[in-house]
């Protein structure tokens, strides 16, 4: 079996696919072409939801049919069923056209990449009457200037290649359109923003480099061996630091959009292993995958076998409104391992652990402005950030957020997104409204140091209410500026925050939100510990006498109730004050540095005598 750390091999993963495709039968239409899951209806209505629940289950079909045809032939046949009634323009199950429903440009990638991996048994045993009307279907992608500026624009060029593959129509000025718009969003290391600014999150991973390869692998004689070497390389780096974003436990770290998709956070290491791009070696990427897998399906799913949007389990708060009942099967790209043969070294070899499970891990990630540090006697990552903010909210939980964690994810509502408390740094104005950060201006990356600065923002009357996509921009009032810092060593981060202004603020520094389900979080002055001893603890170093617990039900993703250590400052800030709070995710007791004020640098003085300088 040679899987010490997780007892898994090829046939638990072969079981869960196929659970999870049984699963969603029970709500399709007659002809199988629409997956109507329960569950709230997108922005795109549900039709489209419809289209969605089809194809991104197929997408998990189509690489469970990569490698053989399992069981007596159902799962291709009904795959086909559905594909026959979708492009059937007279059919009750329609598809939605893809010039009419922009969405439907999003499942028509699933759509192609499951007909490519799954060529032999499901493609080639199409009826030549409906591969013409899938090419149709699929056509309308050609010649689109209209695809948004971000991962969408490699949803035309998948389907495109494909198309190429197939004898349809396709235009080259599209695909050296959208590879040269993507190419400008590199930023080095194996990293993308996902469009314009600085939103770095799992897209990197599960949309900007797992694309490209599949596109090049659909693509044979038409792509060079030195468009396939720069995916490759840029694949590689990008593994290379990621890798320790993930927990032993399994749980990726909890940061960004989408984060519904689940175990899609395995499609970069999944693609590493197809492409032979990874630095990993085949025991420890099968190491991880299993973890994550084991993470999320050993989790509280539905009893019915589905996944709902949440985390873990059911969590509604965390969805856009993009998101419909069947956006959670975006987690099939996590099966795209088995296009592998079973005697591959990944399901072969031994397990291996991952570095956090030998020794504490520390780097930076200079592109998305994270310190990442992993502590071996728990597991738990923790990344201070110092240069991603938001796409759309003001202060997305998301994205704007001073740190986040493979075992802490942030309150998601409405309070949380207008006067943010967790992971943040605000000044607090008489009604108790916080400031917001975004945007950011990332300074330095360097060592254990992260700086940043942003100019406080609150918002004014509210964010808007209408649940669309994009939101709409709420208005603002604008404050002074601030200069923060993270120091970040083992499970303590050191943050320091100056003023540029003085007025009538107080200044807040929020920890780590601590959620649990079942067991009562215990709860004492600037702390909280749950049951299992993971403990959020902050306390104030410098100007921050004021320690509090901040209690919420029903927001966090980890669980029902979550508790938010807090310090805060004596009154109102003085212009140029220094203010500095130890920050602690961890379990067991943590010695804490001291900090000094030295001349215009902030020095930080660890138990052990070592030292960090911070100019601020």
């Amino acid at each position: 079996m040679h899987a010490p750390s997780t007892g898994w091999t090829r046939a638990h993963w072969e079981s869960t696919v196929d659970t999870t495709l049984a699963a969603v039968r029970p709500y399709a239409s007659p002809g199988h072409a629409l997956v109507a899951l329960p569950g709230p209806l997108s922005v795109s209505g549900a039709r489209s939801d419809g289209l969605e629940g089809f194809a991104r289950t197929f997408l998990a079909a189509g690489f469970r049919l990569a490698r053989e045809f399992p069981g007596d032939g159902t799962l291709a046949h009904w795959y086909a069923e559905g594909i026959d009634a979708g492009t059937d323009p007279a059919s009750p199950e329609a598809w939605p056209r893809l010039a009419d429903v922009p969405q439907a440009r999003v499942e028509a990638a699933s759509i192609a990449i499951a007909l490519h991996e799954s060529r032999a048994v499901l493609w080639d045993a199409l009826d030549d009457r409906v591969r013409a009307r899938v090419v149709d279907w699929l056509a309308e992608a050609v010649g689109r200037t209209d695809y948004p500026q971000c991962n969408w624009l490699w949803f035309q060029n998948v389907v495109e290649a494909f198309l190429r593959s197939v004898g349809g129509p396709w235009s080259s000025s599209d695909l050296e359109r959208n590879i040269a718009a993507t190419e400008s969003w590199y930023r080095g290391d194996g990293w993308y923003t996902d469009g314009h600014g600085r939103h770095f999150d799992w897209y990197a991973g599960w949309a900007m480099n797992f694309y490209p390869l599949w596109y090049c692998r659909m693509s044979g004689p038409y792509v060079d061996e030195a468009t396939w070497a720069r995916y490759r390389e840029r694949l590689r780096a990008y593994l290379d630091g990621v890798q320790h974003l993930y927990s032993p436990g399994g749980a990726p770290l909890h940061q960004g959009r989408s984060l519904t998709y689940r175990h899609a956070a395995l499609a970069p290491v999944w693609a590493g292993a197809v492409f032979d791009a990874t630095p990993l070696s085949p025991g420890r990427t099968r190491r991880l995958a299993n973890g994550v897998l084991r993470y999320f399906t050993g989790a509280r799913l539905g009893d019915d076998g589905l996944q709902p949007i949440g985390w873990r389990g059911a969590f509604p708060a965390i969805r856009q409104p993009y998101s419909g009942a069947g956006s959670p099967y975006w987690s099939g790209k996590a099966f795209a391992g088995l296009v592998l043969a079973p005697d591959h070294p990944v399901w072969t070899d031994a397990e291996e652990p991952l570095e956090v499970e030998t020794r504490d891990v520390h780097m930076t990630l200079p592109a998305p402005g994270w310190i990442v540090s992993g502590t071996r006697a728990d597991g738990v990552v923790r990344v201070a950030n110092h240069g991603t903010d938001g796409r759309y909210y003001p202060d997305d939980p998301g994205y704007a957020r001073h740190a986040y964690s493979t075992h802490a994810g942030p309150d998601y509502d409405d309070e949380a997104r207008e006067s943010p408390v967790d992971s943040h740094v605000a000044l607090v104005d008489a009604h108790g409204l916080a400031s917001h950060r975004c945007p950011l201006r990332p300074l330095r990356i360097e060592g254990r140091v992260g700086v940043s600065r942003h100019r406080a923002r609150w918002v004014l009357g509210g964010l808007p209410r209408d649940f669309r996509w994009p939101p709409a921009a709420p208005s603002f009032r604008e404050g002074p500026w601030l200069t923060s810092a993270s120091v970040l060593r083992g499970a303590v981060e050191v943050r320091l925050v100056r003023v540029g202004t003085g007025g009538p603020w107080t200044l807040r520094i929020g920890g780590y939100p601590l959620a649990s389900d079942d067991e009562p979080l215990t709860v004492s002055r600037g702390s909280a510990r749950r049951a299992d001893g993971l403990t959020s603890t902050v306390e104030g170093l410098i100007g921050l006498p004021h320690a509090s617990v901040v209690r919420r039900e029903g927001v966090n993703a980890y669980g029902r109730r979550s508790a938010t250590p807090i310090v805060a400052s004596d009154g109102p800030v003085r212009a140029g004050a220094l203010f500095a709070a130890a920050v602690v995710l961890g379990t067991g007791d943590v010695a804490l540095p001291t900090v000094t004020v030295e001349g215009d640098a902030a020095v930080v003085r660890w138990p052990d005598g070592e030292t960090d300088a911070v100019n601020l």
